[in-house]
């Protein structure tokens, strides 16, 4: 075995022939005394320390520092957990984080003190859509949803099998991770952390006739979860309701929540904007000229919303009103409401709906006609057709100026119009 420099083992007062406890114990010792949470102005002290520790503590890489010296085989350095920082190795040799100086028991066993906590490793959380009406959005809801979820085995309570049968993986030493050196080219190394192949990344192993007959030794079981959800009054479209710790469970590991996002489906009268409402009605002619009394609305609750609009009162066509405090509830806040506004439609008559003396009778009701405008020297007839704005633009002009115009009439008109000159 090649010796060069011996700056990692010094760093950490070992010699060059330690054993990994020695080397273990010195590190614990350095990293109590000059560790930030107790000594503020020995952070570089203390990365100095978790950097030789980092190299000397891995058997691989402590094997390249002992050949190559600190600037490893290619000149670049970099020997370590993989770019780990100090603090996470830190907290993965002395069993969790938080708190550093909460009174550290042997072998790494944390007990938390002094307002110490440990850091738990927390699942991913679980979006869902759940689909409601506006209805529910308005009166609020209890409702239920069935999900299939993950959850801790209860056979072998997440142990995978017999616990007398599960075996430190010699592979990785129990860390579910290997450092491996690749050549890369010539006199280039790389050092790259990869998932443990002889345990998958678990740390451990069990013979296949030990495991779990539940949960075949993957610690968990899908199973079907039923959770009641409340609605409140004028919750939105979009909004989330998380679940906590419904989502999917891992041994040791916190669980998740399920988050529900509640998708409003459209409406057929209805549509929110806010906490207000809008919708649209159409009423008859004479309504609109004469005034109605009448459940104009049924609401989202059932309620029948009576309007009495007075006669002479005239409503046109496209004219929009407002009834206060008939709109959305606002949330958290349900006794308060927002306002509905409604755009009136007035449906006319059909052609032909009455003979020409109730015309009459009824022009001489309504307004006058009004003062006959001045007419022009020249007019033309013409007769009003039925008229689509999509079709507004169509016609374009294809000739030019040299065209012929043998097919215009003396007035400038070309086939087509249906205009006649008095």
């Amino acid at each position: 075995m090649m010796r060069g420099e011996t700056k990692y083992y010094d760093t950490l007062g070992v010699s060059p022939d330690a054993t990994d406890s020695e080397i273990k114990k010195a590190y614990r010792k350095l990293a109590m005394k000059y560790h930030p949470d107790k000594n503020p102005d020995a952070g570089d002290k203390f990365k100095e320390i978790s950097h030789a520790y980092e190299t000397l503590s891995d058997p691989e890489s402590r094997e390249m520092y002992d050949r190559y010296g600190e600037d490893g085989p290619s000149g670049g350095g970099g020997f370590g957990f993989g770019g780990m920082s100090q603090e996470e190795m830190f907290a993965q040799m002395f069993g969790g984080g938080g708190g550093f100086f909460g009174g550290m028991g042997d072998e790494g066993h944390s007990h938390h003190g002094h307002g110490g906590r440990s850091r738990t490793r927390r699942g991913e959380d679980i979006s869902h859509n759940l689909n409601v009406t506006l209805e529910d959005l308005y009166n609020g809801k209890t409702t239920r949803m069935s999900l299939q979820k993950n959850v801790v085995c209860g056979l072998c309570e997440g142990k995978g099998g017999k616990a007398s049968a599960i075996k430190k993986c010699t592979t990785c030493d129990g860390r579910g991770v290997k450092l491996v050196v690749r050549q890369i080219g010539p006199g280039m190394m790389q050092q790259m952390q990869v998932t443990c192949p002889g345990c998958d990344g678990e740390g451990s192993t069990m013979r296949e006739k030990d495991k779990c007959k539940k949960c075949k030794g993957v610690k968990v079981v899908n199973e079907k979860k039923v959770m009641e959800i409340f609605i409140e009054k004028g919750m939105r479209n979009g909004e989330k309701i998380p679940m906590k710790g419904e989502g999917d469970q891992q041994p040791g590991v916190e669980a998740g929540d399920v988050v529900l996002v509640l998708q409003q489906k459209p409406h057929a009268l209805f549509e929110r904007s806010g906490a207000d409402l809008a919708c649209k009605i159409t009423i008859t002619l004479v309504e609109a000229l004469c005034g109605f009394s009448k459940v104009l609305i049924t609401h989202l609750d059932g309620r029948g919303i009576y309007v009495e609009q007075p006669a002479g009162k005239v409503i046109k066509p496209g004219q929009v009103m407002k009834i206060t405090g008939e709109g959305m509830p606002h949330y958290k806040r349900p006794i308060d409401k927002g306002d509905l506004y409604i755009t009136f439609e007035v449906e006319f008559p059909k052609d032909n709906w009455a003979t020409t003396g109730s015309l009459k009778s009824l022009e001489a009701l309504l307004p006058n006609r009004g003062p006959t405008p001045i007419e022009p020297e020249l007019v033309d007839h013409c007769t009003l057709e039925e008229g689509d704005m999509e079709d507004y633009g169509a016609h374009t002009h294809t000739g030019n100026a040299y065209d012929s115009d043998e097919d215009d009439d003396e007035h400038g008109h070309g086939p087509g119009v249906q205009c006649a000159q008095s």
